[in-house]
């Protein structure tokens, strides 16, 4: 017996490009608020390691001198608290204030920066300028400022890092520029000492790595925005190509339904003696003739059907409240007939749950899966469709098991392409369009449904289709009939639905 699996989880907007956020130079607003919260993610696990210091400088303070980094006790502290404050007003900005001229994710993000390097600038200091790798971790906001930013701000970031390297580094060395008091009653002494060398060395060559850095990932931003756009471009042009490849296939399927029609109601003219009389033979070859227009008109009408599903995907955000129940209860209701012709018995029994999905598409996407279970079923075999709702987890699987000629474990992963159909199931059922199963797969991607199948050669198959976030059935609602709490069809004993229903969970169970 195999299983597979299909979830699909499209975004509500197929047709638009995919959240590229690039606009001019810069991100999109959209996607620099996206940035400011991780930027603050990341500052609270830089509060967690200068909390872990903190805790090491108690535990360990002579092996941090020993190593260079000379602990004063309360300046990790600071800087905690104020990165904490400022991470709570961040957030508070984002989430809690309307974006203004003066609250924009630009600005938010330009303040994270120069907060943050404020408060590196703090620890240098104290940990070590030039005897410790720390001055480093300004190139972290330099490569964001390259990202987040144009080209010129971030040149603006990379000068105010060299700055405040340049103010940290003269802090702790004030005469640094200044000319000893020996040069001025000696001049033959040098004005440059061996120490004043080695800072001003450090500090050109993290000076010269700043600048290099900025060039570096300024160059690397701008071809990838370019590409950026250059993708957008090409995918507004698919889309685009997409859709009026979607309006030809209308246009034309149109054009072939009334001709088609036209054939068909002739037929029925000479069939009825409305022409004259006909022949055994002449009558039969237009039985035959009427039954692959009939084919033909079906997949026409799947067509139109799949192309609307298409169009309907382009704005999914018009949900409505649903029974599933009910649905069930109509689909069985208009499928009864075409069941009763092959001696098919329809055995139900659902729960009704409430889910919110793009109106009159869950009744499409279940009269198919049903009627495939009828056709593809044997002879006097039997349709088990059931529910199970789970209401603590809000969530519910519905459930149709058919007892036909199965589908094979490699033909299964492709049940759902357009036009695919086995040659088995082709002589089993001859008037499939084999776009069936595609417009299920529509609906599910429209609704973002996930559906299981389980399947055995000359044994049945079972389609499970989960649903997410469903509610209890508290009235009637929009589009549906109201039944009562379970749906137990008439067409078999109230017992004989409830075996049915354990045997359709036991299939699709295994």
């Amino acid at each position: 017996m195999a299983v597979v699996e299909f979830s699909w989880n499209a975004s509500s907007k197929r047709f638009s490009f995919p959240g590229i956020g690039v606009t001019g130079s810069k991100l999109s607003d959209e996607v620099l608020v996206g940035n400011a919260k991780w930027f603050i993610i990341f500052r609270w696990a830089f509060i967690a390691v200068l909390l872990l210091f903190q805790i090491a400088a108690l535990i360990a303070s002579d092996t941090l001198t020993t190593i260079g980094i000379t602990h004063q006790q309360g300046w990790p502290i600071a800087i905690t608290a104020v990165l904490c404050i400022a991470n709570i007003l961040y957030i508070y900005a984002l989430d809690f204030r309307r974006q203004t001229k003066y609250n924009s994710p630009s600005i938010n993000i330009w303040t994270q920066i120069i907060v943050d390097l404020l408060c590196l600038s703090v620890v240098v200091h104290y940990v070590g300028s030039t005897g410790t790798p720390a001055p480093f971790f300004y190139v972290l906001h330099i490569a964001l400022s390259c990202i987040f930013f144009s080209t010129m701000e971030s040149l603006i970031v990379t000068v105010l890092v060299c700055a405040m390297y340049a103010v940290v580094l003269l802090i702790e060395s004030p005469l640094l520029f200044l000319a000893p008091q020996s040069v001025l009653t000696d001049s033959s002494a040098s004005f440059l000492t061996p120490l004043k060398v080695n800072i001003l060395l450090w500090m050109f060559t993290l000076d010269v790595l700043f600048f290099i850095v900025w060039y570096v990932v300024s160059r690397l931003s701008i071809v990838v925005r370019t590409n950026e756009r250059h993708l957008r471009d090409a995918y507004e042009q698919i889309s685009r190509a997409q859709v009026e490849k979607d309006r030809y296939a209308v246009l034309m399927t149109h054009q072939l339904k009334s001709p088609l029609d036209a054939i068909r109601s002739k037929i029925n003219l000479i069939k009825g003696n409305y022409c004259g009389e006909v022949s055994p033979e002449i009558r039969d070859v237009l039985v035959k003739i009427d039954n692959r227009a009939a084919g033909m008109a079906g997949l026409i009408l799947d067509v139109l059907k799949l192309e609307r599903l298409k169009a309907a995907a382009r704005d999914v955000d018009n949900l409505e409240r649903v029974n599933i129940g009910a649905v069930i209860g109509k689909c069985i209701d208009k499928l009864i007939p075409i069941a009763n012709s092959r001696h098919i018995r329809l055995e139900a029994l659902t729960e009704e749950f409430v889910v919110a999905c793009v109106p009159n598409q869950l009744e499409i996407l279940f009269e198919n899966i049903i009627s495939n279970a009828i056709a593809y079923s044997y002879d006097g075999a039997t349709v088990e469709i059931s529910t199970s709702v789970d209401r603590q987890n809000l969530t519910a699987v519905v459930t149709v098991v058919d007892h036909g000629i199965g589908i094979a474990e490699n033909d299964l992963p492709h049940i759902f392409d357009e036009y695919f159909y086995t040659p088995r199931a082709a002589l089993h059922n001859r008037t499939s369009s084999g776009i069936g199963l595609s417009i299920v797969k529509t609906v599910a991607e429209n609704n973002k449904l996930q559906i299981r199948v389980t399947s055995e050669q000359n044994v049945g198959t079972a389609f499970s289709v989960v649903f997410q976030y469903v509610e209890n059935a508290r009235g009637p609602e929009k589009g549906v009939q109201q039944s009562g709490n379970q749906l137990a069809r008439p067409v078999t004993p109230h017992a004989e639905s409830l075996q049915a229903g354990q045997s359709a969970r036991q299939l699709a169970s295994h």
